[in-house]
């Protein structure tokens, strides 16, 4: 269980203050093509799966320099110990190789740390194992082989079917593990780099036979904890707990280009997925008890939060409040399309800021994307039972665009004390289509004509009639 303190209004007022003025300084000071990507701003991120209460992860970072490295299990062995050097040209992979495997005879008397001293350690993939500690220290950095070859094969996620981007095999993550329990990532913010530029490129040129692999997988797991590093430059998805229980992920910066680094997803649930078409609705696994809290986020190409478009499985019970998204295409999105069945209920927004967001709140019902053409065109999926309150916010061209389908209508969405400061002067800024909810007490923009009126103290003031107009405006 991570405890968090409670962080006040005021203080979360301050903290904006203080990113508006920081990040010009940022963007002027540095020429870098990085931003962060996934930062708390304080407190923590938790999320439950599988009805798993008291787990949690969040996303922070700021360590001291020269700290030891800490024993955090019974053993504790450096990879130098088994022949690492640290170079940044040396191939140190037999060495975690040979490292792992020694500490794997350990479970049994409370497992071991391995710890990654300073130095840059060029390997290919490598698994985990259960009862073990991976501890980076400061100015440690763990960086992916990039030739292709040396990432080896796995067969396609279960709940994915052919593959993300290519049938058949994919390749596999920079750090790996399966069937694990009790393992943590950890450090004095040391940095797992996949030194992805090369396969971005790769991707957008056609030159791929596979789909690309994440930075660090771990799957059919429990009881993870990633903490205190950074993770930078993923190949594909950054950080992928598949079909996991009980997964912690605390004061961790995540980096990735603005641009041209196509699908480096921060944290996968953060952009929740459950299984796509027909491969996720027989697999079965819902993504659920989530909560999201204290984030600054930015994208440029997708949403800073994300619901679907692959969410088969059924995704419910979800929580994201404290967020501030700044600069970005879209701020909070739910996608999915006919043929992906499942389910996206009970989903509570709270307090959330958009800054500078081309959309802010999005609900889309035809992103269709298929892993081949036998998905089930009948498997509609359900969208229900969604509140957005304490919605703020400047610089935003479309506040709201919910998009339901005579197919997939959205029922009982809530709004309540909106108020968004918009950049384009036209009548259609608040869009709906085929969506019944209501609107609690006055909000800005106007709210579209689908939805029922009421006062402050929820007494029905005027229902709607037109809950199956459109007025969507893609050109907006």
């Amino acid at each position: 269980m991570v405890e968090t303190l409670p962080v006040g209004r005021f203080q979360l007022q301050q903290q904006r203050l203080e990113l508006k003025r920081w990040i010009p300084a940022f963007l002027s000071s540095h020429k870098t093509l990085f931003v962060l990507l996934w930062i708390a701003a304080f407190g923590s991120v938790f999320f439950w799966q599988w009805n798993i209460g008291g787990s949690g992860f969040s996303i922070f970072a700021k360590v001291g320099p020269g700290r030891p490295m800490p024993k955090m299990r019974p053993f504790a062995f450096n990879l130098t110990d088994f022949g690492g050097v640290g170079d940044g040209v040396a191939d140190e992979t037999a060495a975690f190789e040979r490292a792992i495997l020694a500490i794997s005879k350990f479970g049994k008397r409370g497992g071991a740390q391995l710890n990654v001293p300073p130095g840059k350690w060029l390997t290919a993939p490598f698994n985990l194992t259960s009862h073990m500690t991976l501890f980076l220290a400061e100015d440690a950095e763990i960086l992916g082989i990039q030739e292709e070859k040396r990432w080896a094969l796995m067969p396609p996620l279960p709940s994915y079917g052919y593959g993300r981007e290519h049938n058949g095999s994919r390749y596999g993550s920079l750090i790996h593990g399966q069937n694990l329990r009790d393992v943590v990532i950890t450090g004095h913010n040391g940095t797992i780099n996949g030194q992805g530029q090369s396969w971005w490129k790769k991707y957008r040129q056609k030159l791929l036979n596979h789909s690309r692999g994440p930075l660090v997988q771990i799957m059919w797991s429990s009881d993870i904890v990633i903490s205190d590093i950074t993770l930078r430059d993923s190949p594909f998805w950054t950080f992928h707990p598949y079909d996991c229980k009980n997964v912690t992920v605390r004061n961790v910066t995540i980096l990735a280009p603005i641009f041209e680094a196509p699908n480096t997803d921060g944290i996968d649930p953060v952009a929740i997925k459950s299984g796509w078409d027909q491969y996720g609705i027989a697999y079965g696994r819902p993504s659920r008890n989530i909560l999201i809290r204290n984030l600054i986020i930015r994208s440029m190409v997708s949403a800073g939060i994300s619901i679907g478009s692959e969410m088969s499985g059924g995704v419910s019970n979800v929580t994201v409040e404290n967020v501030l998204v700044w600069s970005s295409r879209r701020a909070v999105r739910i996608k999915t399309a006919a043929g992906r069945g499942g389910y996206v209920t009970d989903i509570t927004y709270r307090n959330l800021t958009f800054d500078n967001a081309r959309v802010g709140i999005v609900i889309k019902t035809d992103y269709n994307e298929h892993p081949d053409d036998d998905f089930d065109r009948k498997a509609l999926p359900i969208i229900r039972d969604i509140s957005f309150t304490e919605i703020h916010g400047h610089g935003v061209r479309v506040p709201v665009r919910i998009h339901g389908s005579k197919d997939i209508p959205i029922r009982n969405v809530t709004f309540r004390d909106i108020s968004i400061g918009i950049t384009y002067k036209k009548k259609h800024i608040f869009q709906c289509a085929f969506v019944e909810g209501r609107v609690i007490g006055t909000i800005f923009p106007a709210p579209c004509e689908n939805l029922d009126r009421y006062d402050e103290e929820e007494r029905l003031v005027k229902l709607s009639a037109a809950q199956n107009v459109t007025d969507i405006d893609y050109d907006i």
